[in-house]
């Protein structure tokens, strides 16, 4: 379902678009936080073509190219699972996971691979502050941004989750010494 609300959101924010417009925005923006590929966008707007969200045109020019616009119905769906009464859906974390299967290594092993955990999550932060400067160049304090709140989310997230590596790494570091 997620999937489908975040190319809703994309439509309604953005407007009329083609999937191939979609699938390269969702790559610029969303992926950093909900990973898709073509593969799973194009059967996707054709479901919520079928359901009535979306509406789709041929753009012309032959090349089969669609325009998918959102509907009223599809403006609904999204309000609905925005202020749906299950704000606490789960979600697969990868980090937690080697978290709680590092143990099985040897310490210096263990550390090694929390610090290399702990430099991912450095990168990915120093990516997503470098769009979030993007962003604040060409816009003003007070303009809408659609994405902002996610892309705050997503820096303090990654921010905690690289600390988190890090002093797992220094505690593992420090029992492999005891």
């Amino acid at each position: 379902m997620s999937l489908r609300i975040a190319l809703l959101g994309m439509l309604a924010s953005r407007g009329p678009s083609s999937g191939y417009e979609l699938a390269k925005r969702f790559e610029a923006s969303i992926n950093h936080i909900w990973q898709a590929k073509h593969s799973q966008i194009y059967p996707e707007l054709a479901k919520m073509a079928q359901s009535g969200a979306v509406t789709v045109e041929d753009a012309g020019g032959g090349r089969g190219r669609k325009v998918y616009t959102v509907t009223e119905a599809g403006r609904d769906e999204i309000v609905q699972w925005v202020t749906g009464e299950d704000p606490y859906r789960s979600a697969r974390n990868e980090t937690a996971l080697r978290g709680f299967l590092v143990p099985l290594l040897p310490p210096d092993q263990a550390a090694a691979v929390m610090r290399e955990e702990a430099e991912r999550h450095a990168e990915k932060l120093a990516g997503l502050e470098q769009i979030k400067a993007e962003v604040d160049a060409r816009t003003g304090p007070d303009d809408p941004v659609f994405g902002a709140y996610a892309l705050d989310l997503g820096i303090r997230t990654t921010a905690v989750l690289r600390q988190w590596a890090s002093d797992t790494a220094d505690d593992l570091e420090r029992r492999g010494r005891s």
